[in-house]
């Protein structure tokens, strides 16, 4: 029996699965590690890595960042989120724990959710899924966000409050709350149906 393949490079947001069992399960695409001095963003027209800008702070990622494949956040992710009422119009960002360091982006992962960071971002919804590596045996036991060290989420919120920091500019950038692997798991969905609607259901 022939084995599938696709002849060309699949699109990392709409060309690949959005994981073995989602919501708790999912897959990431890779797009910073914690070394990344630099923004990068998959660019949506050809799926390859753009650079989005250097950091203006000397903050570090304090975990793998990406997305989930197959996600968008629209109406039904900013109706889940406090101080919102629409989606940042783009992929479902997540954050990854991996006890061993992954120094490469462009990299696929499964990742256990484990909760969420409710962000809103100049009135968007701009949620951070909370994860570790699956298969990673140091977080083995790891079922939700508050078996986590405090410090790595004080990382995480210290970081997404600062990244988009202009000098001489408010700060539009808050997190409302951080929040449990159920309230997760309803912010996948919501991506997860949010994209259905707009391109398509259905495996890539």
């Amino acid at each position: 029996m022939a084995v599938p393949y696709q002849r060309w490079r699949p699109h990392p947001w709409h060309g690949l699965s959005v994981g073995p069992k989602p919501p708790q399960l999912v897959d990431a695409f890779i797009e910073i590690t914690p070394s990344d001095p630099v923004k990068y963003e998959v660019d949506k027209e050809t799926g390859y890595l753009r650079v989005d800008r250097p950091q203006r702070t000397n903050a570090l990622p304090p975990a793998l960042y990406g997305f989930v494949p197959r996600t968008w956040c629209g109406p039904r992710v900013g109706a889940l989120a406090p101080g919102a009422t629409f989606g940042d119009r783009d992929p479902l960002d997540i954050c990854v724990f991996s006890e061993r360091p992954i120094l490469r982006s462009e990299v696929v992962l499964t990742a256990r959710v484990l909760g969420v960071l409710r962000m809103v971002d100049k009135g968007e919804a701009d949620d951070k899924i909370v994860a570790v590596l699956a298969n990673d045996p140091y977080w083995a036991d790891a079922q939700d966000i508050t078996d986590l060290p405090p410090l790595l989420i004080e990382r995480l919120r210290h970081y997404f409050l600062t990244y988009k920091l202009v000098p001489g500019e408010e700060n539009q950038v808050a997190i409302a709350e951080v929040s449990g692997a159920a309230v997760a798991y309803a912010v996948i969905e919501a991506a997860i149906a949010d994209y259905d609607e707009r391109y398509g259901a259905g495996e890539p």
